[in-house]
């Protein structure tokens, strides 16, 4: 029987490796259609939580991962030596950057490694994990074919870009539309009709593993670029009397040619703040300097330094120094109404605070505690309390259920740089 066969007869074992963001819901999304999933993580605590129908990710509903868990639909392992009864394989691990803004494959790398030797023959393996083009074919391929493994003949190799958009509540894994683009055609014939027998969505190809990569860092570079210049605008603005957010409010009455992008305090998420610099790091490769897409990404991580000099002038015209003030950070998470820090700006926001030597607390709704990756500090967030005691509140995240009216009626100067408190005014309140 063939790999399509056994997708139709719904007799395949699909391996999803990486329980993390992307993983854990797409194999979620896999067992809740009739699939048996075996999920390969390093984590202990992912392992034991998922065996125990316990979810960890904001994305995934907790009733449904209790339930595919119960129904021996899913079960996690760190047992590669289980591959071996897996016909279908997704690669989903993290794809972060060294110190020196440099791709860090060493997941991939290790990942594919320890698959490689247990795997059969014939099974379709799809690298999800955001890179830059060349990925799969320089990396996965030649472990792969170290195993003794033809690809288009004894396996068959893809990419197809993870799509996931923590807290959205319109677009999840099952019904966001999917690319993939493999190596060859038999490659793409296998994973497109993978993919169609779990999403509820159209499946897009491409003509190679390249063109797939280059579409997911495209998407996001897309996003990194236009959101630089929400930003810049927003200098430029404060300097010129003008409201950002009105200007962005107008220029989406046109029916055309605009699509609004919004400032912040920085990017945040792993996706914005890092696919930029894969790409700019390959392009080096080639010879060419990715100079617009760079310059984006100083204009974007420059953006905590701007709120930290905002906030000094504002407390300078009440007489305080950011040394001898006490200030609060409303929001931690990189967006609103969930719980991820990954990338959050309010790491850079905090590095400039701690470089004034600034007193400062964190309060977020959804973040109990976070740990700071450049100084290796954990914070604590704390309750709502007496907002009185504080000289300035800066808006970091604007999540839902706060309740931003109290907060500008306790007289203390508000900062918002996610225009949370966009139908209040008041004389003590400041728009980034």
């Amino acid at each position: 029987m063939s790999v399509i066969d056994e997708i139709q007869a719904k007799t395949v074992k699909i391996g999803v490796v990486g329980l993390g963001y992307v993983g854990l819901p797409m194999a979620v999304t896999v067992a809740k259609k009739g699939f048996s999933v075996i999920g390969f993580e390093v984590s202990n605590y992912a392992i034991e939580h998922v065996n125990a129908g316990e979810n960890y990710i904001g994305d995934v509903e907790d009733v449904d991962l209790a339930r595919v868990v119960k129904e021996g639909k899913l079960i996690a392992t760190a047992d590669y030596s289980l591959m071996q009864e897996v016909s279908i394989v997704m690669i989903a691990v993290p794809t972060p950057l060294d110190r020196y803004h440099q791709p860090d494959t060493t997941y991939i790398e290790a990942s594919t490694r320890s698959m490689a030797p247990h795997m059969k023959k014939n099974t379709l393996v799809v690298l999800e994990s955001t890179t830059y083009p060349g990925t799969t074919r320089e990396i996965i391929v030649p472990e792969l074919e170290k195993a003794g493994m033809t690809v288009g003949k004894d396996v068959f190799v893809a990419f197809s870009p993870e799509r996931v958009d923590p807290g959205n509540e319109t677009y999840k894994t099952h019904n966001t539309p999917k690319v993939v683009g493999g190596m060859t055609p038999a490659c793409n014939e296998i994973a497109k009709a993978f993919y169609e027998s779990v999403l509820d969505a159209p499946v897009f190809l491409v003509s190679s593993p390249e063109v797939a990569e280059m579409e997911k860092i495209y998407e996001n570079t897309f996003r990194n670029i236009n959101i630089a210049l929400a930003n810049e605008m927003t200098v430029l603005c404060e300097r010129m009397g003008i409201s950002i957010w009105e200007v962005i409010d107008a220029a989406k009455t046109k029916p055309y040619g605009f699509m609004a992008f919004y400032p912040g305090p920085g990017v945040g998420g792993h996706c914005i703040p890092i696919d930029p610099f894969y790409l700019t790091w390959k392009a080096r490769e080639f010879d060419f300097h990715t100079r617009l897409i760079e310059l984006a990404g100083e204009i974007n991580i420059a953006m905590p330094e701007y709120v930290v000099q905002r906030s000094i002038k504002i407390l300078n015209g009440k007489g305080v120094a950011i040394s001898r003030a006490k200030i609060l950070l409303l929001g931690a998470a990189y967006k609103k109404d969930i719980c991820d820090m990954r990338e959050s700006p309010i790491e850079g926001i905090i590095h400039v605070l701690e470089a004034y030597n600034a007193d400062f607390e964190i309060h977020d709704p959804y973040v109990e505690e976070f740990h700071h990756e450049r100084n290796g500090k954990t914070y604590k967030t704390v309750p709502l309390g007496n907002l009185k005691k504080y000289d300035l509140i800066i808006i970091v995240t604007d999540h839902s259920n706060v309740d931003y009216q109290k907060i500008v009626d306790s007289n203390v100067a508000v900062l918002d740089t996610r225009n949370a408190c966009k139908m209040i005014n008041a004389e003590n309140l400041e728009r980034m």
